[in-house]
């Protein structure tokens, strides 16, 4: 009677766990051993307006992914030892702190940091870092249009370009529809290659003279007419001007006050947590 006593019990423990443990809706589309991959795991996988037979390929592709990363992870914690397995879920688990505690203080850091640079903050950088702005390459301060071949005005639109005057830049800008590409704001600088790269009648052949300051420069391809005023050039090796690397001063100075912030905020919170009595150590 009591061992009959001991079966109805153990039933009934049995049956009130089942009982309890949550219903799980999800519906499996592959296992590997206890392992389950659910429809939900791949609703995101296929773009919409993908053809059935792609769908299909992508789908498996990833299934049979996903069942090989499981097999190998099976045979990889059967056969690791238990001191090799340690020493991983610690980097795991140092990975997890490193990217919580970096996530939630770049969110601090970012309520708090001034990201306004001042003309003085940046030229003490640039002064302080001037090997750090040596060119790589060339720069050019220029102007240019492209018009079609024997253009009606094209001797005056040449005498004005090459002079340049107020009422010269006023006109060409007013004509500025009539041709096919131009920039006529030669107060900028711009890296050489990306004008060799805009302007495909420059070629390395013809490329020397775009480095040659105060030089005009006019080529022609079959269809088109290429005007090109040199205005001023820096080589490799050269200070890059303070206003083309103002982008990369800036970043400078507000990578150093990100970090300044930061150390701040470690020593702000570990105080408040030792006056809360939240942190102490023991003797």
């Amino acid at each position: 009677m009591r061992q009959l006593f001991i079966i109805i019990l153990l039933a009934f423990t049995v049956m009130s766990c089942d009982f309890f443990k949550e219903a799980d809706d999800r519906i499996p589309i592959a296992r590997v051993d206890e392992m389950y991959l659910y429809e939900e795991d791949i609703k995101d996988l296929v773009a919409k307006g993908t053809p059935p037979n792609d769908s299909l390929q992508m789908v498996n592709s990833f299934i049979n992914r996903w069942a090989t990363q499981q097999l190998l992870l099976d045979g990889a914690e059967r056969n690791l030892s238990e001191e090799k397995q340690i020493d991983f879920n610690k980097l795991i688990q140092q990975y997890k702190n490193d990217l919580y505690t970096k996530t939630y203080l770049e969110a601090l850091v970012k309520k708090s940091i001034d990201t306004f640079v001042n003309n003085a903050q940046a030229t003490a950088v640039y002064e302080a870092n001037q090997e750090t702005f040596k060119l790589n390459e060339e720069l050019v301060k220029f102007r240019y249009i492209t018009i079609s071949q024997n253009a009606i005005n094209e001797d005056d639109i040449k005498k004005r370009f090459k002079r340049f005057n107020t009422a010269d830049k006023r006109f060409l800008d007013s004509i500025s529809v009539q041709f096919k590409s131009y920039s006529l704001n030669d107060s900028i600088w711009i890296k050489a290659s990306q004008i060799t790269e805009k302007i495909r009648v420059l070629n390395s052949e013809n490329k020397k003279e775009l480095l040659k300051k105060s030089n005009f420069i006019q080529l022609k391809d079959s269809l088109d007419l290429y005007l090109m005023q040199i205005k001023d050039v820096l080589y490799q090796n050269d200070l890059a001007p303070q206003e083309y690397v103002k982008p990369t001063i800036k970043q400078i100075v507000i990578n150093k006050r990100k970090l300044e912030l930061i150390k701040q905020l470690e020593k702000d919170i570990t105080k408040d947590a030792i006056k809360n009595k939240q942190f102490e150590v023991y003797k």
